[in-house]
């Protein structure tokens, strides 16, 4: 990153008590130093960076429907493509796999909008305190998606997601999901991590290039970059536009 970002970067490490806070998320200076090399992601981290990924979402489209209404339809124009997307916060997760949707009432975290309508729907997986790994709907694709780090199959993320597919369409559309056509998709090709700690930094990766709908171009050498840009995007709250610096990751 540039000097002074690197700089900015520096200053929040040292800073005590509450140092960022975003939509309903907030992080602390414990929070913050897990982006630290060597240390794993918690709730915080991983559901703060999510809301910046849902936020974003949330502005392009709005500056899209703004660009069709002038007649311009230029909203993206050298922005690159932003998704419309939606994204799950860790809980989630939890309360799908231990509770199941009628019990933990999932039907109420959409009732202000169609998740079918969606490109795509994102969600971070703690497995069992241990494991992050990303997981998304991709109704554009058609496909349960899951991408981890340490190469499992993670047959269970297909199966909860189906059913909670199931489930919300019932509730919502009342008929079952048309799984015509659908897929599991856990690609080989998904980046690895090389030690048992970086994970919750690759599924925060994953899920914000799925947001873009980008091919995953980094590896286990980015990632140390990648923590001090998280770093970054946190304090500032916002996303950094990933051509201004990727390219350099490895050479600060």
């Amino acid at each position: 990153m540039p000097q002074d970002a690197e700089l900015d970067v520096k200053r929040a490490l040292q800073k005590r008590g509450t140092v960022a806070k975003f939509a309903r998320e907030q992080v602390g200076d414990q929070d913050l130093a897990r982006l630290r090399p060597g240390q794993w992601l918690n709730d915080e981290i991983i559901n703060f960076y999510g809301a910046l990924i849902l936020a974003r979402s949330d502005a392009r489209k709005s500056q899209s429907n703004g660009a069709l209404a002038n007649g311009n339809g230029h909203a993206d124009k050298g922005k690159g493509k932003v998704l419309d997307c939606h994204y799950f916060n860790s809980f989630f997760w939890t309360k799908m796999v231990n509770e199941g949707y009628e019990k933990s009432r999932l039907n109420k975290w959409t009732k202000k909008f169609d998740i079918f309508a969606k490109d795509v729907v994102l969600i971070p997986v703690n497995h069992h305190n241990t494991h992050w790994t990303g997981a998304a709907i991709n109704f554009r694709e058609k496909r349960i998606e899951s991408y981890d780090s340490m190469g499992a199959k993670n047959k269970i993320v297909f199966e909860v997601l189906r059913e909670y597919l199931d489930a919300e369409h019932r509730d919502k559309k009342k008929k079952p999901f048309d799984f015509t056509r659908w897929q599991d998709h856990a690609p080989v090709t998904t980046p690895r991590q090389e030690n048992g700690y970086d994970c919750g930094v690759f599924t925060c990766r994953f899920l914000e290039m799925l947001s873009r709908g980008q091919d995953f171009n980094f590896s286990q050498r980015d990632i140390p970059y990648l923590r001090r840009r998280m770093i970054w995007e946190i304090i500032h709250g916002e996303l950094r536009d990933d051509a201004s610096d990727i390219a350099a990751a490895n050479v600060t």
